[in-house]
């Protein structure tokens, strides 16, 4: 795990929209985006959309152009390998 995906992980824990994010990690969008989708690969993370209680199914094709609109929250296996590091 990077250093990136690591630091996305820890903002995770709760529910949070990608501007937060943007807003508490110093990354670039294209850092952000490619963290996230690493994880969400790895079943890390999860997507919620249109809101905070509805979960999306990721499309890798489309994961680019729409990343920014995205909420998003650590699953049980992101939090354990988290944790475990």
């Amino acid at each position: 795990m990077t250093e990136n995906e690591f630091d996305v992980l820890d903002e995770l824990y709760f529910v949070t929209s990608y501007p937060d994010l943007k807003s508490t990690l110093s990354l670039t969008d294209e850092e952000l985006c490619a963290a996230l989708q690493a994880l969400i690969k790895r079943g890390y993370v999860k997507i919620l959309y249109p809101d905070q209680d509805t979960e999306h199914e990721y499309e890798e094709g489309s994961f680019g152009q729409h990343c920014h609109a995205y909420f998003y929250l650590a699953t049980k296996a992101g939090l354990v390998v988290h944790n475990s590091i």
